[in-house]
């Protein structure tokens, strides 16, 4: 039986290993061996510990609390533990997700111990270095034995960087398999739906209608911690609702409240505190969001996993950055990149209120992701 490691450390990771130790406890389980380490980066009770009961993901057999902190630091820290932690248990490969922190410490602990790395959202690029999240995905790519891509356009910017998409195997660091798989968070939103329509009560909890009121969610650094990029955002939102007579749910990251405190102005502040149009509520469990957005009318974030739950319910999405790793969905005009422009995201709501010509093609896969990635592990990796 071979061992994967599993890393997790913030909430769309969480959600993400889902599918896997759905598909590693049922298909596989007489073949695969999962141990999951939660580095604890984001350690919120209603950011990480929900998820792992709602979701039914074992709970992690070691956690580093490694917190908030500085990228340095904070990487470093976990760099400590996860080392320990792969000597002690000496796994066949370990699996990362997406971009964050604890996935970049992963990778680099791995690489220098010579175990397989396998990164789960390989190939996304947004083409801003500026972000830390494109610094982390590249460096990941590039230190990993197998590569799962869940879209057409991630394959094509690997070869672009000089991945072989034919390799022969075994796979390595220096030859590795580059795959197309489609997307475990699409697994996901097929599996739960249903159970969130059941579960979830947080339509009657904030006294929502289906199909009259906007869901944002804004967490980015480069949107709460500059002044004039908050405030902008905030005063359109607000204006949205005003002249739209729309109601604004808003699932408040930590970070982000903490944040409009300081760098919010007096009057807008004041206006959000009192509007009885704007809910701002905390972070939600995974079935609770995925409630929103399926009841949603369109959602605005900067969140890549939401433009991407977005477009699974077949929900309009304005996008708070200057770009997205999630391209196609702005090629296939179901997104539009508004930054932190007011005026760009008043025209994507009138664009999207009067469009009748959206179209869903299939661009995350079948929903089956999670066994192809698997059954894949379990043939190359030693």
């Amino acid at each position: 039986m071979k061992t994967i490691l599993t890393i997790v450390g913030a909430r769309p990771q969480i959600i993400k290993a889902a599918a896997i130790s759905r598909a590693i406890a049922g298909t596989f389980k007489d073949v695969l061996r999962e141990i999951i380490v939660h580095t604890g980066q984001h350690y919120d009770e209603n950011m990480s510990e929900v998820f792992f009961r709602e979701l039914g993901i074992p709970q992690p057999d070691f956690n580093l609390h490694s917190g908030s902190g500085k990228h340095g630091a904070q990487t470093a820290d976990m760099m400590l533990g996860l080392e320990k932690i792969f000597l002690e248990t000496r796994p066949n490969c370990v699996l990362v997700y997406g971009d964050t922190n604890s996935t970049l410490a992963a990778a680099i602990v791995a690489t220098k111990l010579h175990i397989p790395l396998v990164h789960v959202e390989a190939g996304l690029r947004s083409f801003n270095k500026k972000m830390p999240e494109e610094i982390n995905r590249i460096l990941c790519d590039h230190c990993s034995t197998l590569l799962f891509s869940p879209t057409v356009k991630g394959m094509a910017n690997l070869e672009r960087e000089g991945f072989s998409l034919h390799n022969d195997k075994p796979y390595s660091a220096d030859a590795p398999g580059v795959f197309h798989c489609g997307d475990v968070m699409f697994d996901n939103s097929v599996h739960f739906a249903a159970l969130a329509e059941e579960r979830s009560d947080v339509l009657k909890r904030t006294e929502l209608q289906a199909g009259q009121f906007i869901l944002a969610t804004i967490h980015r650094d480069h949107n709460t911690d500059i002044a004039s990029r908050m405030n902008a955002i905030f005063s359109a939102l607000l204006s949205l609702v005003e002249d739209n007579n729309l109601h604004l749910v808003l699932p408040l990251h930590p970070r982000t409240r903490k944040m409009m405190e300081l760098n919010l102005d007096s009057g807008i502040k004041n206006s959000y505190s009192n509007h009885s149009h704007i809910s701002i509520i905390p972070p939600v469990s995974f079935l609770d969001m995925i409630c929103l957005e399926k009841n949603s009318q369109f959602v605005i974030t900067d969140s890549g996993g939401v433009q991407k739950e977005a477009y699974f319910f077949r929900k309009p999405c304005i996008i708070l950055r200057k770009e997205t790793e999630w391209v196609e969905l702005v090629e296939n005009g179901n997104a539009v990149l508004a930054d932190a422009s007011p005026q760009k995201i008043l025209d994507a709501f009138i664009h999207f209120s009067t469009s009748q010509n959206l179209t869903w093609p299939e661009i995350f896969g079948n929903g089956k992701a999670s066994e192809f990635i698997c059954a894949t592990i379990e043939q190359h990796i030693r």
